[in-house]
């Protein structure tokens, strides 16, 4: 029996949406207020979801006390309170965007969480805009 678990986290950052190999008028045309050169922050809402088997001897699919340990590490030390851009290795030459953010995240998470298991990213910048990542 697969079931699937999720532990929900939260982290605030900045970020500036930008492309360098455009102009200014083009940036601005795309991206509007998140081109803003002084930046601008969410609070990022993080759902992640594990799914597989159920262990017959622990009851659990992942304990999620490790899971939570692993988020807090890999995920909101590294990124909470940080501009992205200027801040994070990740998003040195990598567009913050949601979009961007999730892969980064499940690439952060995927290395640590065993193969057998479906990641599923699902990440809110705002209460209404998401996205979800599954690899």
């Amino acid at each position: 029996m697969k079931v699937t678990v999720s532990r929900k986290a939260h982290f605030n950052a900045a970020h500036r949406l930008h492309n360098p190999l455009w102009d200014e008028a083009r940036n601005a045309q795309e991206f509007g207020k998140c081109n803003n050169a002084e930046y601008h922050g969410h609070n990022y809402e993080l759902i992640v979801s594990v799914r597989g088997e159920v262990d017959p001897e622990t009851g659990y699919v992942i304990d999620m006390k490790v899971l939570k340990d692993l988020i807090k590490t890999k995920i909101e030390d590294r990124f909470d309170h940080k501009n992205l851009n200027t801040q994070t290795s990740e998003f040195a030459n990598l567009n913050p965007t949601a979009e961007n953010i999730a892969v980064v995240i499940y690439d952060l998470l995927r290395a640590d969480i065993d193969a057998k298991f479906d990641l599923k990213i699902t990440l809110y910048e705002t209460p209404r805009n998401y996205v979800e990542y599954e690899g």
